[in-house]
């Protein structure tokens, strides 16, 4: 079935459905709620990894009988990050001379910790690269063995996670990517974590997966499109993005009827980056009425209007509107 030829199968209910849920994509509370909550489990199983490597054994295993010390529970904690609070339980031992480092006894903040967190469950992170992130997190003083059991208890949560089944259809889907700093080789690097959000029928938002590159290309978004389609989707109605290099061609080679809609907020963004300050809200009122005309003849009118007004000052204002 042809793109317009599904289109026009549509009922008009399910044409605002998607309408409704696609303006949905400018709401980012729910995405922080999400990373929020696999912050957190991770948090959780750092602590329980701390946990062993203090007592020295595993939890429920035989070589913690007659040890001198074992697990007594759990304490509640509330961590505040830039996500928002969360709640996480803290294992104790009888002896009470266990001291949690990821998060310390009377911390409750979490020292911008986050994104290292996040970043390791993007694909492309290497478990060197793990290792490195939790060194960071961790400090120089962490033991080796340490490292090494916290990645072995989170790594099998991180493959769970990256190659969890999806949803057979997706509405909507929102590509975008969020930077973080990562230790490589000694050295501190920005990078970007490409952020897949997809918005089901029911119009509840997931994160379906992070990816990470150090050459943005067609061929990575690409390979994303394909692990998509491994999982288990099997189509995307709108694509929601800023047009990044080689993305719409991937989309629509993987998911030949999907409809690519750019981001009107990276739209105004580029736009205007060389527009002087003191312009920029009366210019971006003028995009207003491209972008909230009712049909595409309106919005032309509207786009020449704006070109009329603002197009000898600023030529390059309008340029991405007219290729887009």
């Amino acid at each position: 079935m042809k793109k317009e030829q599904r289109q026009e199968t549509l009922s008009a209910e399910e044409r605002a459905l998607i309408g409704k849920l696609a303006s949905r994509c400018k709401n980012t509370g729910e995405l922080q709620d999400l990373m929020k909550s696999l912050f957190a489990q991770s948090v959780q199983e750092m602590l329980e990894a701390e946990m062993d490597e203090h007592l020295g054994y595993e939890k429920h295993s035989v070589q913690g009988n007659n040890s001198g010390n074992s697990r007594n529970g759990y304490g509640q904690k509330t961590i505040i990050s830039d996500y928002g609070e969360s709640e996480i339980q803290v294992p104790r031992d009888r002896n009470g001379t266990f001291e949690p480092q990821v998060m310390a006894k009377r911390q409750t903040r979490t020292d911008e910790i986050e994104q290292k967190v996040i970043g390791m469950y993007a694909k492309g992170m290497t478990t060197r690269d793990i290792e490195d992130n939790l060194r960071e997190i961790y400090g120089a003083e962490v033991s080796a063995s340490l490292i090494s059991r916290i990645t072995d208890r989170i790594l099998p949560q991180i493959n769970e996670w990256q190659n969890r089944p999806l949803e057979l259809v997706y509405p909507v889907v929102y590509f975008d990517g969020i930077v973080f700093n990562a230790r490589t080789e000694s050295k501190v690097i920005k990078r970007c974590v490409y952020t897949v959000l997809g918005i089901d029928k029911d119009g509840h938002k997931d994160i379906l997966g992070f990816w990470m590159t150090d050459n943005e290309s067609a061929s990575f978004w690409a390979n994303v499109c394909a692990d998509l389609k491994k999982r288990g989707v099997s189509d995307i109605l709108i694509a929601c993005h800023d047009n990044l290099t080689g993305l719409s061609k991937a989309i629509n080679a993987t998911f030949p009827q999907c409809d690519n809609q750019l981001c009107i907020i990276h739209q105004i963004r580029s736009s205007t980056q060389y527009v002087a300050w003191k312009e920029r809200k009366a210019v971006c009122a003028d995009l207003k009425t491209i972008y909230g005309a009712v049909n595409l003849d309106e919005a032309e009118y509207a786009k020449e209007v704006v070109r009329e007004k603002w197009g000898k000052k600023y030529p390059s204002l309008l340029r991405s509107w007219d290729d887009n």
